[in-house]
């Protein structure tokens, strides 16, 4: 029987039957070793063990999570947004076969500001501005398509527009501090909640480090998935310019006429120096 796997709990998986039935399972042992993911689609023996891991369209090892179809990356105008985490996943999903969307949070707070960012972004990716406090947090939903995941700096509210969608407390809702200007993690694992037959939704803890998928990318390739530059790129002098120096290159004249968000090129350049310090060791 073909099932997929929604979510893990010590040795224990859990996994969704094409009949919508949710068993417990355990895997065979050469699976362990290989390592089982949620959102794996996987066969099931005659004893309802797992017994083979189907091809995988991608595979994230922080937070663990495969087969991702769409990524909804979380900002807020509280804690204050952290820009280069939303530019380097917008860089990871290009470069995993991911789509995707830009969810502005806790409208409620400052509108201005969220407005402002969704001016910034709304030409690279898909963009959705709403609150969990009202209505507006159900224009995620009709997005959920396939296997989707929530990301982003912890106390943007991920678990919160979970339990917003599903009209109850189903995750853990972490706290913001004034003081240090973080959020508390509460999500530890990873879990897929069901929206409609075949649409799943996963809450997944902060991203803060790169993913092993951006390390193997070269610093040559990145010009490549900051989408806003390639109309520029194509005035630059030369076709090998990778957009770190001001001479001869139409980017970096685009960021100082305003056409091109400075932050955004300031987050390509930080970008760029760590995979080429990485490609030196």
């Amino acid at each position: 029987m073909r099932a997929l796997v929604i979510k893990k709990q010590a040795d224990t998986f859990f996994v969704k039957l094409d009949s919508g039935e949710v068993l417990p399972c355990v895997a065979r042992k050469n699976l362990k070793k290989s390592g089982l993911f949620v959102g794996d689609f996987v066969e099931l023996d005659a004893a309802n063990s797992i017994s083979k891991i189907e091809k995988r369209k991608n595979l994230l090892i922080r937070p663990p999570l495969a087969n991702l179809d769409r990524m909804f990356i979380v900002v807020a105008p509280v804690p204050k947004p952290d820009f280069y985490t939303v530019d380097k996943l917008i860089v990871f999903c290009l470069v995993n076969h991911i789509e995707p969307c830009l969810c502005i949070n806790k409208s409620d707070l400052d509108a201005n500001l969220c407005k402002k960012i969704e001016k910034t972004y709304k030409n690279i990716v898909k963009t959705l501005i709403f609150s969990t406090l009202d209505e507006s947090v159900h224009k995620i939903k009709s997005q959920i398509s396939g296997i989707c995941a929530l990301a982003g700096q912890s106390a943007v509210g991920k678990s919160s527009i979970i339990n917003a969608l599903k009209k109850e407390a189903v995750t853990e809702v972490g706290t913001f501090s004034k003081k240090i200007e973080r959020g508390k993690q509460t999500t530890r694992t990873v879990q897929l909640y069901q929206f409609g037959k075949d649409n799943f939704l996963a809450d997944t803890a902060g991203f803060s480090k790169l993913d092993e998928s951006l390390l193997k990318l070269d610093e040559h390739s990145l010009k490549n998935y900051f989408t806003d530059f390639l109309p520029f790129a194509q005035n630059c002098k030369y076709s090998s310019c990778e957009h770190t120096v001001s001479k001869d290159c139409a980017v970096a004249a685009a960021v100082k006429e305003g056409k091109i968000d400075a932050t955004r090129y300031e987050n390509y350049l930080k970008l760029h120096q760590i995979l080429r310090n990485i490609k030196k060791y």
